[in-house]
């Protein structure tokens, strides 16, 4: 059985000392472990940013993609070879700026990959610019006077476009990150963990002490339902979006499952060779 040392590779991560991507590199290695997947088993398929390096960090199959694609070529990987344990990472402008459009449709199609995003608030590989996820009023190198936008809430929009599985962490809690990691991934369909990962070097307001000092964590609420849509959605708008923990699931089949005639074995593992009949009448069909 694998260890957390078998998803460790030699490449060692550039990312600034301190940065909370990090620990989110640690609990996927951990949960991976934790629920007995094997290198082999797994495949990272990461976008752009520096969140966008991990999927070279872990010992298992990787694909650095293109900014905000991380979700459509995931998508093909699963559908491709069911077998895989399927995780797609990025950051919060890669995830919710130019890739939002792939995150909605990955949502209503709930396919059985698991959505990991390193939050952070602003684009840090290219030196501190606004994101998406930048609160109104943020000041930076693009919005000295302060940012006009309003700040898009990832667990709100998520709750919206009718996610199956909806969990948000921060990198100091890695025992928690790591359980709902390991939740997402056992979540049969698509599901989402958000991850407060602070950016040291180019964020100096949404800092560890400023997450610690104003994020609501779930697990300290017995009375929470996560399975009650309403109530998550309720939350999450309490809270501007800063909760952690499960915030929701429920059971629903996923996308490839209800695909007519779909094969259970992975295409990987077909026969595809050519039918010289069925292609010349496919020919007869297109001329």
């Amino acid at each position: 059985m694998a260890t957390v040392k078998d998803f460790r590779n030699e490449v060692r991560p550039n990312w600034c000392p301190g940065c909370g991507d990090f620990s989110v590199q640690a609990a996927i290695q951990r949960a991976l472990a934790n629920i007995g997947k094997e290198p082999e088993q797994v495949a990272v398929i990461s976008g752009i940013g520096c969140s966008g390096r991990i999927s070279g960090y872990i010992h298992s199959y990787g694909f650095h993609g293109i900014h905000g694609r991380a979700l459509p070529i995931a998508q093909g990987v699963k559908l491709a070879n069911r077998d895989l344990t399927v995780i797609a990472s990025g950051g919060d402008g890669d995830g919710f700026g130019i890739g939002l459009n792939h995150f909605m449709h990955a949502v209503r199609r709930n396919m059985d990959i698991t959505y990991i995003v390193m939050d952070n608030q602003i684009y840090g590989l290219t030196k501190g610019q606004t994101s998406p996820t930048s609160a109104h009023g943020f000041k930076n190198k693009t919005t000295p006077e302060g940012n006009i936008e309003h700040a898009l809430t990832p667990s709100q929009v998520a709750l919206g476009a009718g996610i199956s599985f909806l969990a948000q962490g921060f990198s100091t809690d890695i025992n928690q990150l790591t359980r709902l990691i390991e939740e997402a991934i056992n979540h049969k369909g698509f599901s989402l963990v958000n991850v407060f990962s602070p950016c040291v070097t180019f964020n100096k307001i949404n800092t560890y002490d400023w997450f610690k000092e104003h994020i609501v964590n779930l697990d300290n609420d017995e009375s929470y339902d996560p399975s009650n849509r309403t109530a998550a959605m309720t939350k999450v708008i309490e809270t501007n979006g800063l909760c952690t923990g499960l915030i929701y699931k429920e059971d629903r089949v996923a996308y490839e499952d209800l695909i007519p005639g779909y094969k259970p074995e992975a295409l990987v593992n077909q026969d595809i060779s050519l039918d010289r009949d069925l292609f010349e009448q496919c020919l007869k069909e297109f001329a």
